[in-house]
């Protein structure tokens, strides 16, 4: 199973990113995805999840301001981020929990992606 994200970038405060995550690999049933960030000396936080039935939840700090939506029974990701803000400098992670062909449930990482908001 691999998760791969893109669409970090520089952008200055008040633009617009778009992230992608797509799952690949032998995957039997994915019950959610989700997007993490990590700052610079800080805690991995999480930012937004989506479930299998599309409920969706956002971090206090990004409401109004993100969208999580996905797409192919959430095989693909996105995060629409609009208003950015410095504080939202980090390396975003997209996140999965998944049931493999083979084996139980659990959570998958993909490899981060930057994302650098100049003031």
């Amino acid at each position: 199973v691999q998760l791969q994200a893109s669409g970090g970038g520089l952008v200055q405060a008040g633009g617009s990113l778009r992230l992608s995550c797509a799952a690949s690999g032998s995957i039997f049933s994915i019950n959610g995805m989700g997007w993490y960030r990590q700052a610079p000396g800080k805690q991995r936080e999480l930012v937004a999840t989506i479930t299998s039935g599309g409920s969706t939840m956002y971090a206090d700090s990004v409401k109004g301001r993100f969208t999580i939506s996905g797409e192919k029974g959430l095989n693909t990701v996105y995060l629409q981020m609009s208003s950015l803000k410095p504080e939202d400098t980090a390396v975003y992670y997209c996140n999965a929990d998944l049931r493999p062909i083979i084996g139980r449930s659990r959570a998958y990482w993909g490899q981060g992606t930057q994302v650098t908001v100049s003031s």
